[in-house]
């Protein structure tokens, strides 16, 4: 890429936007007019290498084009999790140019496109201030950003989703489902259980109720399964019950068990020791 050239004509952004009165008018704070943010800094090719606790290279791509001032850490990261495209296939990015370019271009192209800049300048301006900012790390978009944006038609770009639940089965399977597509996308889930009934309680044609841990167990499971965005990561969840239903002491014990791994269980035998 030439030196010279903006932003926006590296990203491919259409130049075909007209005025709009009242939209935004971006000031340049960061960035040059005709200077791309990309020939303001240095680069190098680095090896993005990840391995396991026994040495063992789980993930690695090679020649990969780093900002000179980004850590080991950042290059791991940003290589392993955010680069789209198959491993080893031409379709593989292997630039933070490529990464940063494929974001702030769709982006940009959406404010074009519904009319929030009041001049193409303005949104040049807009490309050259993001791709700065995200460069030189003063702020970064969260992961399903990074996953989506750009590859997808329609991106799923929030970081969590809230949903609720009724004490019916066709809420509970469609709970599942939601956050199926969800943990599918990159993103995380909330949900409040404290509506289904309790384990302890008949069920109108006989039999017991399941209960909402082993409703939440299931879904866990589900999440243990589903890659988010694709990635390796396992899916963001959260769970609550409100501390006056029946079940609380099975969900507060079914987490220590999870937990045995850090100092939780620890913490609950001295906060609880008879139990």
């Amino acid at each position: 890429m030439a030196t010279g050239t903006s932003h926006a004509a590296e990203s491919g952004i259409s130049k075909t936007a007209v005025a709009t009165p009242g939209g935004l008018k971006i000031a340049r704070y960061f960035s040059q007019l005709g200077v791309s943010p990309y020939d303001e800094i240095e680069w190098e090719l680095r090896t993005a290498s990840i391995t396991n606790e026994k040495g063992k290279v789980v993930f690695e791509q090679s020649n990969v084009e780093i900002p000179k001032s980004w850590s080991l850490m950042a290059t791991q990261v940003v290589v392993s999790k955010y680069f789209r495209g198959p491993l080893g296939t031409p379709q593989r990015e292997n630039s933070v140019r490529q990464m940063i370019g494929r974001v702030v271009s769709t982006i940009t192209g959406w404010g074009k496109k519904d009319g929030y800049f009041a001049t193409e300048q303005d949104a040049t301006a807009f490309a050259d201030e993001l791709t700065h900012i995200l460069l030189h790390q003063k702020a970064c978009f969260n992961s399903p950003v990074w996953f989506n944006c750009g590859i997808e038609e329609k991106p799923q770009c929030s970081a969590c989703f809230i949903l609720s639940v009724e004490d019916t089965m066709d809420s509970i399977l469609d709970w599942y489902r939601k956050e199926g597509v969800i943990f599918k996308g990159g993103s995380g889930s909330g949900v409040n259980l404290s509506k289904i009934r309790s384990a302890k309680e008949q069920l109108a044609g006989g039999g017991t109720a399941s209960g909402p841990v082993s409703f939440m167990k299931a879904a866990d499971a589900s999440a243990g399964v589903i890659k988010s965005g694709g990635k390796t990561r396992r899916a963001a969840k959260m769970v609550v019950l409100d501390v006056d239903h029946p079940d609380i002491e099975e969900f507060v014990k079914c987490k220590v068990e999870e937990e045995k791994k850090s100092g939780w269980s620890r913490l609950w035998q001295r906060v609880f020791p008879e139990r």
